[in-house]
Formats: structure tokens, sequence, C-alpha cells
């Protein structure tokens, strides 16, 4: 099934966003880091099949603007809250993966007429636990820091995206060999090589560092009440554990045996049967 591509006007910037499927209830998905709607790719046939079908680059990421201006995670809930509204599909079947998780969560408690229910892939959040994987001295990634520090990641990943994504980021994190190819690669790599083009990351992980207690505020009121599924891959139950204390309901979980971090183009089928499962069974 062939995407569409579209561009639109939104919260003062312009984004980039694919489509896809004729009929069903919505699906939105939010890609994480070092992703884009690319990630997806494989996905977003299976889904829409029974549904209709968005991805979008958050603002800062893939084909979507990175002009000056703010790059956390309250703008980027509100860029996809005035996405949704431009769809004129909402509410919707809410996906997020990974860096995105403080966006989703932000876009489901502060609009739920948005959204009808949250998938959780590979996600954590800001005030649960999150933090804790930017601390190197307890096995945290040494690169959240570099992407967080202003000024860093254009002085020392500028013109070598294709080594940074290529040979540590994807690698590192993959478990299903052959899940990413040299041209998952490329594509990444083309839009990261634009001119400020860690700009979305880094607004992200700085973001990420500081905004634990509003996370936490958010999850005691409004709360997020919407129906949840927790996929945990790569990370085992750790996204579960954050979902269940952030979560005002009980949550449905998923597990994704001998998959990596990149359970969408890892485990593409497994993720649309789980994901399918799940909203299929809220009508």
């Amino acid at each position: 099934m062939t995407v569409t591509h579209h561009r639109v006007e939104v919260n003062g910037t312009d984004l980039h966003y694919v489509s896809a499927g004729p009929t069903g209830s919505p699906i939105l998905l939010v890609h994480g880091f070092p992703e884009t709607w690319w990630t997806f790719h494989k996905l977003i046939p299976l889904l829409a099949a029974e549904h209709r079908v968005f991805a979008v680059d958050l603002r800062g990421f893939g084909d979507s603007a990175n002009g000056p201006g703010e790059y956390d995670s309250t703008t980027a809930a509100e860029d996809l809250h005035q996405l949704i509204a431009h769809l004129g599909v909402g509410p919707v079947h809410l996906t997020g993966q990974d860096i995105s998780g403080a966006t989703v969560f932000r876009l489901a408690t502060t609009h739920p007429e948005d959204v009808l229910s949250l998938t959780a892939i590979e996600m954590g959040l800001p005030g649960f636990g999150l933090e804790a994987l930017a601390d190197v001295t307890h096995g945290g990634a040494w690169h959240i820091g570099v992407l967080a520090a202003p000024g860093i990641p254009d002085m020392l990943l500028a013109g070598r995206e294709c080594e940074f994504l290529g040979r540590f980021a994807f690698p590192a994190l993959t478990a299903v060999d052959g899940a990413i190819t040299d041209a998952d690669i490329a594509e990444f790599a083309r839009t990261y090589a634009r001119p400020d083009g860690w700009r979305g990351a880094a607004g992200l992980y700085r973001s990420m560092l500081r905004e634990g207690d509003d996370i936490r505020a958010l999850a005691e009121s409004p709360g997020l009440t919407v129906p949840v599924l927790a996929v945990g891959a790569g990370g085992g139950p750790f996204t579960a554990r954050t979902m269940s204390q952030a979560a005002s309901a009980d949550i449905s979980t998923v597990t994704l045996d001998g998959v990596g971090h990149y359970a969408a183009m890892e485990a593409p089928e497994a993720l649309a049967g789980a994901i399918t499962d799940f909203i299929g069974g809220l009508r």
C-alpha cells in the first residue's frame, strides 16, 4: 500500500506527515529517536488494511521544519493537537515510541478529546524513571547528555550522521539481524544531515531532563484516563512498569520476545497484530 505525503502549517511550524488507508478508525503514529516517520514504513501497510493511518515527523525531525523556536514536549504536543484538528479525524488511537513519550502523554492528558487510546511502544516518561537513562554512572546512555548539551550535537555529529546511526545508534539496540538495512540508515541520515538536523532531538532530550515534576503532576490531574497498551521489546518490562504508574486505569501489556528497541522495524507483523487486537477489543 502506497503512503501519500502531506505538509501542514500548525502552531507556527510546518509539519510533514504521511497517510494510508481509506477507511476505519484513525491511528496516529509518533516516532522516537533516532527516527522519523520512516520507522513505521513496514507497519503502516499492515495497519492500513483496517484503519486510516497517519505518521508524523515531529517538529525538528525528518522533513518537518526545524527553524528557530521551542522544541520541548509541550510544544510538540500542541503541534499534534492542531494536526489532529487539521486532519478532521479525531479522536485518534495514539501511538508513541521512545522519546516521544512525554509528548503523547501531554496530548492524551491535556486534550483527552483527541485520543481514543494510547499505545506506548518501548516508551518511558520523565518523572517515572526515564531520567535514569542519562546516568552514565549506573549504565545510562552517554548520547543523551551529548544531545541535551546546547551546540554539542552539531559540533560532534554533523557530517557523521551515517556513522552515528549505522554504527552505533541502531546496532546497539537492535536484536533482529537484517531488520534495519543500509537503505533505512541512509533515509534516517538524510534528514538528520540537514542544517540544524539535530534540533528536534536535542530539544526533546533537554525537555526530558527537566520536566519530570510536570509529567507527574499531569498524571495526578487530570490523569491519563484512556485505555493504554504498553508494548515492551528490548526494554523488557520498562514500558509496562512506567505506564502502570502513570495511567489512572488498568493497562494492557504485550511483550515482543527476541525483538530489540526498534519494534516497528524489527517485528512489524507482531506489533501490528498487538495494536489491532488492542483497538479491536475496545469497540
